[in-house]
């Protein structure tokens, strides 16, 4: 699939910048919606999602660099090379979050009914988005031939048995037929196929995006109008969030590592536990008096 949208003259424009446009217009006009029935007006809405963008990009892309420290060491100019790649979702998360808490500290307004009124639109947009990692040929699995037994070990062992094998060799013999049949070969210009060209992958992005939705169906839909304490749909965003990507982490290829591990499992993992905890602190008074 060619990543760009269309091109006139020097002018490009990427589906992958396409979705996530569609994604932040989406975003904040449904957030107007909630905001007017919250009282809060469409102009603070407006500079809120600004503020909550820019951070949350920027909370993205530190928390990638501190993860490549040694590489952007030894290349610092890369890093505000964003066009080259390098983002984090978790950062991103934690940046927007940082950023929601600084403009209601202005505004004088509820962080977590802040939080509460956007969760939902992260979801959608984090889906919404996926497919423009599509497009690029990125956020990619690793080959559906990959046995079970390599896919779900803790400490991750994908490259050892890459390294081990031919990948185009395991490919042919009968035991490693493939898991699945929806399996998607890259261009070998993309991220995906250039790492496994012409190997049919686990469309980890679509995965990703499949559980966004039903996470946003979740919280928008039977979460959101409940009577929970205000920062209840914003943790339970984390906690959709956190499993959703603990369960596609086990099909990407190119996760980040911390200790031997996948970073976004520890990561997800401490986030999950903590808004597991949030979640019963604050609502704890309400559900004693039931």
């Amino acid at each position: 699939m060619d990543p760009i949208f269309f091109e006139i003259g020097s002018f490009k424009l990427s589906y992958y910048g396409l979705c996530y446009a569609i994604a932040f217009f989406v975003g904040i006009e449904l957030l107007k919606k909630e905001g007017i029935k919250k009282g809060i007006s469409k102009a603070v809405i407006e500079d809120y999602a600004f503020i909550a963008m820019i951070s949350g990009l920027l909370g993205g892309r530190l928390y990638y660099v501190l993860f490549n420290y040694s590489y952007y060491l030894s290349n610092p100019a890369d890093i505000i090379a964003v066009w080259k790649g390098g983002m984090a979702i978790h950062g991103g998360i934690l940046g927007g979050f940082i950023g929601t808490l600084i403009y209601s500290q202005k505004k004088k307004l509820n962080t977590f009914q802040l939080g509460d009124m956007v969760a939902p639109f992260m979801l959608l947009g984090q889906g919404i988005g996926r497919f423009g990692n599509l497009a690029n040929g990125e956020v990619h699995g690793v080959p559906t031939f990959t046995p079970l037994s390599i896919i779900f070990k803790i400490k991750p062992s994908f490259y050892e048995w890459y390294n081990k094998y031919n990948l185009l060799d395991l490919a042919q013999k009968s035991e490693y037929k493939e898991l699945v049949p929806w399996g998607l070969v890259f261009p070998t210009t993309s991220p995906a196929g250039s790492e496994f060209p012409n190997l049919p992958l686990h469309p980890a992005m679509l995965y990703e995006a499949g559980l966004n939705f039903i996470g946003f169906f979740f919280l928008y839909f039977c979460l959101k109008n409940k009577n929970y304490a205000t920062g209840t749909v914003w943790w339970s965003y984390i906690i959709v969030y956190s499993i959703n990507r603990i369960i596609v982490s086990f099909f990407r290829a190119e996760d980040l590592m911390l200790l031997g591990l996948r970073a976004p499992h520890i990561i997800s993992l401490g986030m999950l536990i903590i808004a597991i905890i949030m979640i019963f602190i604050i609502n704890k008074k309400s559900w004693r008096g039931k």
